[in-house]
């Protein structure tokens, strides 16, 4: 008895603060790598760092940063989401194929929504049916990208003034306006995750699903919930790509979770729950955005970058890691 009240009080501190610990040195040590990053980079081409370049870096992000958001949620559920990248191009081609047979918000409503059932759908399989995340939602990747072949193989054009010229290209105050849009969801989502009693049940059932459950939260609710919202921003990521390019194809979003997974990752984010904040992942975001921004500006190509971001994700979990008990 004694050595087990022992443990409770004297060694699992000892280790919550050195995880804690561990924890901060990783963040500033990854922030310090970005940070030499952007000096190397800015040094080596005056382009970089250029207004031109920075707008331009600050439009790419947009969609990786909304699914990141999504894929924060879900993480921190302790789940994980691998269908947002299908989801993407489920809602840009519908948002893009529907413009000529409907009104425009029409046909961006029918995109959200489609994003949401994915979601929804995933939910409800893994929460209720209790089957594996991955499993689950590596099944409905395959599928729904299956159902956008069979929807359009070939891409889909947008003729709408305002879905392109203004949703896809406009600035406020030289800042474009889908960069607006992903910063207007990061204090809603803080908000909802801190100050919410779904968002804060999310992060407890990540943290132990069975106290959550004990302590009275529903928790196939909150899970069914926390991969609707996915689903929904992976879908609003869809439409903003889709607006900003005047095009959608079907094999647009292929890889986009592995972007998503490691810009959570390397934000703090651990994979099962139990960790990750919106200012993190923010930070993750931007820094991928910068490091594939550096690897187009030295012309390198695109699988070297999947080899690079493959090898940040794997850096950035080991990083990470828990100590066993």
């Amino acid at each position: 008895m004694a050595s087990s009240e022992h443990l409770e009080k004297d060694v699992i501190p000892q280790r919550q603060t050195a995880w804690s610990l561990r924890g901060h040195y990783t963040d500033f040590t990854f922030g310090v790598a970005i940070v030499v990053l952007v000096l190397f980079v800015s040094l080596q081409t005056d382009f970089f760092l250029t207004e031109r370049n920075l707008v331009n870096v600050s439009r790419q992000l947009v969609p990786n940063g909304l699914l990141s958001i999504g894929m924060l949620i879900v993480i921190l559920s302790g789940g994980i989401d691998l269908s947002v990248g299908s989801v993407v191009a489920l809602a840009g081609i519908l948002a893009t194929g529907l413009q000529t047979s409907m009104p425009i918000g029409a046909a961006l409503a029918i995109a959200v929504l489609a994003g949401i059932l994915v979601g929804v759908v995933n939910g409800v399989l893994i929460a209720y049916f209790r089957l594996q995340a991955f499993i689950v939602t590596l099944a409905t990747m395959g599928a729904v990208r299956g159902a956008i072949y069979i929807y359009s193989e070939t891409p889909q054009y947008a003729s709408d003034q305002f879905f392109t010229a203004v949703l896809g290209s406009g600035k406020v105050s030289g800042i474009p306006l889908t960069f607006i849009i992903f910063c207007a969801c990061l204090p809603l989502v803080w908000f909802f995750l801190n100050h919410m009693r779904p968002g804060r049940a999310i992060i407890a059932i990540g943290i132990n699903a069975e106290a959550a459950r004990l302590a009275g939260i529903n928790v196939k609710r909150n899970i069914l919930l926390a991969y609707a919202l996915s689903g929904f921003f992976a879908a609003i990521a869809g439409i903003l790509l889709a607006a900003r390019l005047g095009i959608s194809q079907p094999s647009v979003g292929v890889a986009y979770e592995l972007d998503a997974i490691a810009a959570v990752v390397i934000g703090g984010g651990i994979l099962g729950g139990g960790g990750g904040s919106v200012a993190g992942m923010v930070g993750g975001v931007v820094a991928l955005a910068m490091i594939d921004n550096a690897l187009n500006l030295f012309n390198v190509q695109s699988y070297y970058q999947q080899v690079v971001k493959g090898l940040i994700i794997l850096v950035a979990v080991l990083a990470r890691r828990k100590p066993k008990d």
